[in-house]
């Protein structure tokens, strides 16, 4: 059976009593298990909400999103952790945690009545830690960590669920343009080496067209493309979405640039 995400006539947006604030409406789009796909789009335009209404962090308004055919709105929280990881860019309060005790959150919904820690759950952090190359901060405190370190062990977190869908919003948002790079790269190689749909959400079109197998493109306006990256880029769509009167996207370089 696939194991792909299939996102089917999805609306998102927040509830009101006389009126709901419709954010997307009928978005239908699939991400390929063991590919990466990049959600894009202007800021404001709504990845965000769309990330997290597939997460079940908020309820979608309509439609339905379905993980190897099965929904994800039918898995109750524990199912749902244990299938399904996410990674956001809200920053918190780590006090004295350190990069080891974070991982080892992601072996929660795996853990026993008794809450043991098993050898399967040593070994699923210490493979977490091996896929990003983030072994050397597992005694680091996530206080003293830079950004792109604190990113990799929350990645490792998610890793450690061992996951069969990756959700990531902005991982990339607080990392200057090489960790970018080597960001994706890291994710493109975690989404075929666990054979897992991987979708993250970037501003950073240009490495997204470098580095991204399958897109997600949001624009203009509300309207939802789908596709390889490079394809997007180069029929056009994505210029559509993000040239302004100033700025326009070279479809033949996939750069940005003054007009």
């Amino acid at each position: 059976m696939s194991r792909d995400l299939v996102v089917e006539k999805l609306t998102v947006g927040y509830p009101h009593r006389r009126r709901a604030r419709v954010v997307l409406a009928g978005v239908s789009v699939r991400a390929v298990a063991g590919r990466l796909t990049l959600l894009l789009g202007p800021n404001g335009a709504g990845k965000s909400t769309l990330l997290r209404s597939i997460a079940g962090l908020q309820h979608p308004l309509a439609g339905s999103a379905a993980l190897g055919g099965e929904p994800l709105a039918d898995l109750d929280p524990r199912e749902r952790a244990a299938k399904l990881a996410v990674v956001l860019t809200e920053r918190f309060d780590p006090g004295l945690l350190r990069g080891r005790d974070v991982v080892e959150l992601g072996r929660f919904p795996h853990r026993t009545r008794a809450g043991s820690f098993t050898e399967q759950d040593r070994r699923a952090v210490d493979e977490a830690f091996a896929a990003v190359h983030a072994a050397d901060l597992a005694e680091v405190l996530l206080a003293r960590m830079s950004d792109g370190q604190r990113q990799r062990i929350m990645i490792a977190r998610a890793l450690a669920q061992a996951p069969q869908l990756l959700l990531l919003d902005e991982p990339s948002a607080f990392l200057d343009a090489p960790a970018r790079i080597e960001l994706l790269a890291v994710l493109r190689r975690i989404a075929r080496e666990r054979e897992i749909p991987v979708v993250a959400s970037t501003h950073d079109v240009e490495a997204a067209v470098q580095l991204g197998q399958d897109g997600w493109l949001i624009g203009p306006g509300d309207q939802v493309t789908s596709g390889p990256v490079t394809d997007l880029a180069r029929g056009g769509a994505i210029g559509a979405a993000f040239d302004t009167a100033d700025v326009e996207f070279d479809r033949a370089t996939g750069r940005f640039g003054l007009r």
